[in-house]
């Protein structure tokens, strides 16, 4: 028997969306199903392996873990696990777009989904943004090191031009902005809007060339390693300046957590998988898969690297402008400049992978939050032809590439890594809660001793959001308090929670 809702239930901010009301969105589903467990496991990989291993590996370990990043990225590592086996039994459960949003709603309310879909929101457009002007320094190096250089109005954003100019003792330009940023961008949202197949298997090309130079730093680079560098392998905590210039605390067991904050971005983005249950052709079995193997994968990647690196040289040494490209800088100066070459190649081809998944999964999570009527219409609108999103898709271009290109980017990657944090701890709560209330429910995947592992997850991904920088959490919880508003004034009455029959 059908009842209406009661008034208390729709005014309610913990109503939940009723599992049967997935099942019919997934029977509605518009968009192609074509994407299998090695396609879904590229996908992770993709967005995993990018800047952060390139750029991040020599700012944690200067400013917080010195030779003991490799514990850093063990310990940001064994988070992403626990989030990764909650995300993949709720993945099992409800093979939905909506990623953390969709389990959320189903689990612990409309007010905690809303605000975490508005933290994926923090998470995948801003990665996006971040990554984007990431791409394009690597991109001018490239350009530079064949013999061509970018006038500097047109390769930065009108801040640093202007700083730029000041440092050069040149003239501050009229006009400036971050072209090759910009269209990138534009580049990435036209293979998104022509379709998930032509995106998977741009993201598989890239994927396979990226892996490879990743295993070519690893392989080549261990014959340079100076073992004296991995003395102490725990340097003694002591305060040194900051990247602001600033007095911090570094080093010891302290530095090597925050240093786990610190290169946390490099893990950003293996989430991105549950937001293609739509597009999986079996999401109950193949996403879990591709979400624990992607993670595992580039995990053991990401140690070896560290290892590697500082065995290369000192981590008192990656100073300056060794500091953006770290990896590159190390065979520079153990006499291999050729291989440069190939690690810039790399990083800019493999960067374009990570915006690609970025934002594939921000449109992904509209469309779920637009379904449900938090969001307008405009947002689940699907291509005829393409099968895509393709109006949200466009949006998420414009804005995106307007960003990159005019503003300069300086914490956005520590509030990207708060919207991930945030959504992995909800997800652990969450996972938690539901097989506590409906522990007879079908699960495919289950994740092996929850009432360890869920708590864990909570605890430790909690414990990395307060080791973020003071000023990126305020940001973020200022980007949290502007969803609210956005909730309340429209997301909440129009909620579909409010019109629809409830199981008695």
């Amino acid at each position: 028997m059908k009842t209406e809702v009661s008034t208390s239930q729709k005014k309610s901010f913990f109503r939940k969306k009723p599992l049967y009301l997935f099942e019919q969105d997934i029977k509605k589903n518009e968009l192609r199903k074509v994407l299998g467990k090695w396609s879904l496991t590229a996908i992770g990989i993709g967005a995993v392996i990018g800047g952060g291993i390139f750029v991040f590996t020599g700012t944690a370990a200067h400013y917080h873990a010195g030779p003991a990043l490799a514990l850093s990225f063990v310990i940001a590592g064994i988070g992403c696990v626990f989030a990764a086996l909650c995300y993949s039994e709720f993945a099992s459960m409800l093979p939905v777009e909506g990623s953390a949003y969709a389990y959320a709603y189903g689990t612990v309310g409309e007010l905690f989904a809303w605000v975490i879909g508005w933290g994926l929101v923090l998470e995948y457009a801003m990665g996006a943004m971040t990554v984007a002007v990431s791409w394009s320094g690597y991109f001018v190096k490239l350009v530079h090191l064949l013999g061509f250089d970018i006038p500097f109005w047109l390769r930065n954003d009108p801040f640093s031009a202007n700083i730029y100019a000041q440092q050069a003792g040149l003239e501050k330009p009229m006009f400036a902005l971050n072209l090759p940023a910009l269209l990138i961008v534009w580049v990435v949202t036209y293979i998104l809007v022509k379709g998930i197949k032509e995106a998977a298997g741009a993201n598989n090309l890239i994927v396979v060339l990226k892996v490879t130079a990743v295993l070519f730093v690893i392989i080549v680079g261990i014959f340079y390693v100076v073992p004296s560098n991995w003395h102490p392998f725990v340097p003694e905590a002591s305060i040194i300046n900051g990247e602001d210039g600033t007095p911090r605390q570094a080093y010891g067991w302290g530095g090597i957590v925050s240093g786990a904050s610190a290169i946390f971005f490099a893990y950003i983005g293996f989430d991105a998988v549950s937001t293609q249950a739509s597009e999986a052709v079996n999401p109950r079995k193949d996403i879990p898969f591709a979400i624990i193997v992607s993670l595992i994968f580039c995990t053991v990647l990401y140690l070896l690297v560290s290892i590697v690196l500082t065995g290369m040289i000192n981590y008192k040494e990656i100073v300056g402008e060794a500091l953006k490209a770290p990896v590159a800088y190390a065979f520079d100066k153990v006499g291999q400049t050729w291989a440069v070459y190939i690690i810039t190649f790399a990083a800019t081809a493999g960067l374009i992978s990570v915006m690609l998944v970025m934002m594939l999964g921000q449109t992904r999570v509209f469309l779920s939050m637009s379904k449900d009527g938090l969001l307008p219409s405009f947002f689940h609108s699907i291509h005829p032809r393409f099968k895509t999103p393709w109006k949200s898709t466009l949006l998420v271009g414009l804005i995106v590439s307007l960003v990159a290109a005019l503003t300069p980017i300086d914490v956005l990657g520590e509030m990207t890594s708060f919207g991930t944090l945030f959504a992995f701890a909800i997800v652990c709560i969450a996972v938690w809660l539901l097989r506590k209330r409906e522990p007879d429910r079908e699960r495919p995947f289950r994740v092996p001793a929850i009432n360890i592992i869920a708590p864990l997850g909570l605890i430790l991904n909690t414990i990395l959001i307060w080791q973020l920088s003071a000023l990126s959490k305020q940001l973020a919880i200022g980007w949290l308090l502007l969803g609210l508003i956005i909730y309340f004034g429209y997301g909440r009455k129009n909620s579909h929670l409010n019109k629809i029959e409830l199981n008695d």
